[in-house]
């Protein structure tokens, strides 16, 4: 690849193995299909990855990155035998770690680039390791666990230049690019009002840290996933999927599906980075009036009102409302009465314009302008290209981004894109967690220059964390 050699005096593999077979063969240059067939690639110019993350949602990336028919899964990394088992079953010649930084300091002459598929609380130092040895990233969202990474890693990708993609599907679906061409047709007229909704958590929230336990499963190394964050001892459950529910690991329902769900407004209507914010959240009582206080796990469910400056494409602020426990917004008066409301699995996003109305699914499925019989109807002229396979084929995408070499192809959600998307929802959770300081009652007003919310202080400790010692991030 073009890209790894402009970047790394040292010529990588691929690159010596191009050079000599030049040199031996100089007589003759024969084209690649005559050799392998039309379509053929040839294993030296496929994009070796290295998987940090292998089981559960990093064995469906490593696997669909194997899909695209460009990628080999070079080495897989993963701090739980169990968890990784089918991915190397998969790929067995994928040389196999538990600690990335050992990976990272030995093989990193062998791969191009990394896939990130861990808890939220280890995307921001394994990714940001990875682009300083020039490697392309695809990270899961949320993009990071503070505000400080997000910025950090959107301004790492520039400087390094590496090809990025946040793992949010949706972002190469259809629907979030018809909706885009609806308003920009002017259907709905100009909105100034959103609302994104969810069923999560699907895992337990707004209870006590549990008790410890002795016996740590012998396939896992507790001390590697717990990482960045504070030393602690092993319980039971937290692995692999409740840890989302945990501020030191997880960033709750907002860091799960506010990714998929808020991009969409992000893309329409081009905002980016809130002013304000304020929460309110479910209680939790534990007796008669007597209200539990369990400062480490995120509350049961929440409502958030962010405001939105002006963009180049609304007409003044925008107000998005984010509610996740299973709380929706008031149906539209557009539906009739039998018709659904609340899109797939209890997700949905609503859109509110001074004409009209518009809204979609998890991962912008299902996008429907209202009334419904509006859809079949409704003519835009097509402005954005369409990503091959739609939410799928957002792998393939980042894959043949990094083969090409960073800056000639768009990705749907690359850094720069990510990286604003998930400082507002992450800004979002300092007004969650304000309730725990007895800021409920305050609307935060945040200057996005200094990072840092201007008239309540105490909040602005979750805006970057520190690390645990043995895990370093040099910015």
């Amino acid at each position: 690849m073009t890209e790894e050699k402009d970047q790394n005096p040292n010529p990588s593999r691929r690159q010596f193995i191009k050079t000599g077979a030049v040199a031996a063969a100089g007589f003759m240059i024969v084209p690649r299909h005559v050799l392998g067939g039309k379509g053929f690639i040839a294993p030296s110019d496929k994009l070796l990855i290295a998987g940090v993350g292998a089981g559960g949602k990093g064995e469906s990336d490593i696997a669909n990155f194997y899909k695209s028919g460009k990628a080999e899964i070079a080495f897989l990394c993963d701090v739980d035998d169990r968890r990784s088992a089918t991915s190397r079953k998969n790929f067995p010649k994928a040389k196999y770690y538990k600690d990335w930084r050992e990976m990272f300091d030995k093989e990193h002459k062998n791969f191009d680039a990394v896939s990130v598929s861990t808890p939220d609380h280890n995307h921001a130092i394994i990714t940001y390791n990875a682009m300083q040895l020039n490697k392309h990233v695809y990270v899961q969202k949320p993009l990071t666990h503070d505000i400080w990474e997000a910025r950090l890693l959107t301004e790492a990708a520039k400087k390094y230049k590496v090809v990025t993609q946040m793992g949010n599907q949706g972002a190469s679906n259809d629907g979030t690019r018809l909706m885009s061409e609806w308003y920009d047709a002017d259907l709905i007229g100009d909105v100034h009002t959103v609302y994104c909704w969810t069923n999560r958590p699907v895992w337990p929230q707004g209870i006590a840290w549990p008790p410890p336990q002795q016996n740590i499963p012998k396939e896992l190394d507790w001390d590697l996933w717990l990482g960045t964050a504070p030393k602690k001892d092993y319980v039971d459950k937290l692995v692999p999927f409740n840890w989302r529910g945990w501020w030191d690991y997880g960033t709750g329902a907002l860091g799960d599906m506010g990714c998929h769900l808020v991009e969409a407004p992000f893309r329409v209507l081009g905002i980016q980075y809130a002013k304000d914010v304020q929460a309110s959240v479910g209680s939790v009582y534990v007796d008669e009036f007597k209200e539990g206080h369990f400062p480490e796990s995120c509350p049961p469910s929440s409502h958030i009102t962010l405001t939105f400056p002006k963009s180049a494409k609304t007409k003044g602020d925008v107000t998005l409302h984010w509610m996740d426990g299973g709380i929706q917004p008031e149906r539209p008066n557009e539906l009739l009465a039998s018709e659904d409301f609340g899109g797939e699995e209890g997700n949905g996003t609503l859109f509110i314009g001074t004409k009209g109305k518009m809204y979609a699914s998890t991962y912008s499925d299902a996008a429907t302008l209202l009334p419904k019989s509006l859809t079949k109807s409704a003519k835009a002229p097509q402005k954005w290209a369409r990503v091959p396979g739609g939410a799928n084929g957002h792998y393939a995408q980042w894959v043949e981004g990094c083969i090409a070499g960073y800056g000639k192809t768009e990705l749907s959600s690359s850094f720069d894109k990510a990286g604003p998307l998930t400082e507002a929802l992450l800004m979002a959770n300092l007004a969650v967690r304000g309730h725990e300081l007895n800021g409920g009652r305050v609307k935060l007003e945040w200057d996005n220059k200094a990072m840092k919310v201007t008239n309540f202080d105490a909040v602005n400790q979750y805006i970057k964390r520190d690390y645990r010692e043995g895990f370093v991030l040099k910015a």
